[in-house]
């Protein structure tokens, strides 16, 4: 029997990177072990997110600054803060960020998707995810697809990110074969800051991370199959101890993080009180 595509996302394969530990807790034990808090910085991301996508499904005579205040009320979510104050100033520096990013949108513009899910096959894998927005652009050989991510972190980022990311590079990859047109081009937008931070992929780069990701896939299949036969779980899906365990939903539940310090729901987004 031919073997199994592999069904995956993204960030999906990005766990397993992160941490096979991590992987195993979030896609194969069941009950899924108990997570932590939500994250603020979570919520906050998620509410501008909602926010862009709800801006682009107005007509585009009411796509303008003035509509985002009732929008992003609306979508916004309030888990993981601290306190009703923090809350508020995150909830004010959204609002600015939107305001200064949309100021630089034509509001004439129709993407080619919004929250877009794109999917394509390889022999591995069965691919598929959702892109922040899929612009149309004209690139020197005519029309071509663009992928924006839209980033709310902390820190800046620059063309080695956008470079180095393999989501936007599977994102990339599915989206010619949806859409039928070129798409290299790939562009994190990091709205604190109104920076852009953009890559031209080709198709060899494209290709060199589409390999990668199937490896990835090949290696959580034979930790899988290791899992099913009787194996020691632990020791198929080895945690990878470091900085990122602070921030893990599961810190609590796996020994190794356990003895890393925990972050409180609200670190990434105090600074934006100040």
């Amino acid at each position: 029997m031919p073997e199994r595509l592999f069904v995956c996302t993204p960030s999906k394969l990005g766990a397993y990177l992160d941490c096979p530990r991590r992987y195993r807790y979030s896609y194969v034990d069941r009950p899924t072990p108990p997570k932590g808090p939500p994250w603020a910085h979570n919520s906050l991301g998620a509410s501008v997110h909602t926010a862009l996508k709800n801006w682009y499904a107005l007509p585009p005579e009411r796509r303008t600054p003035e509509a985002l205040p009732t929008l992003l009320k609306s979508t916004w979510v309030r888990e993981g803060y601290r306190d009703v104050e923090l809350e508020r100033a995150a909830y004010r520096r959204a609002l600015g960020w939107l305001e200064a990013y949309v100021a630089t949108l034509d509001p004439q513009d129709e993407p080619l998707g919004v929250e877009r899910v794109v999917a394509a096959k390889t022999s591995v894998l069965a691919l598929n995810g959702r892109a922040d927005r899929i612009d149309a652009r004209t690139g020197p050989n005519g029309p071509e697809a663009v992928i924006v991510d839209y980033k709310t972190g902390r820190a800046g980022l620059d063309a080695d990110d956008a470079r180095g990311s393999q989501a936007l590079a599977l994102y990339a990859y599915a989206a010619q074969r949806v859409f039928r047109r070129p798409c290299y081009r790939v562009e994190l937008h990091h709205l604190p800051t109104g920076t852009v931070a953009a890559h031209e992929h080709t198709e060899e780069s494209l290709a060199r991370q589409v390999r990668r990701a199937e490896e990835t896939a090949a290696d959580i299949m034979a930790a899988e199959k290791a899992v099913a036969a009787g194996g020691d779980p632990d020791e198929s899906f080895p945690a990878n101890p470091g900085s990122l365990c602070g921030w893990c939903d599961f810190r609590k539940v796996c020994p190794a993080g356990a003895a890393a310090a925990g972050k409180e729901p609200w670190t990434a987004v105090e600074h934006l009180a100040g």
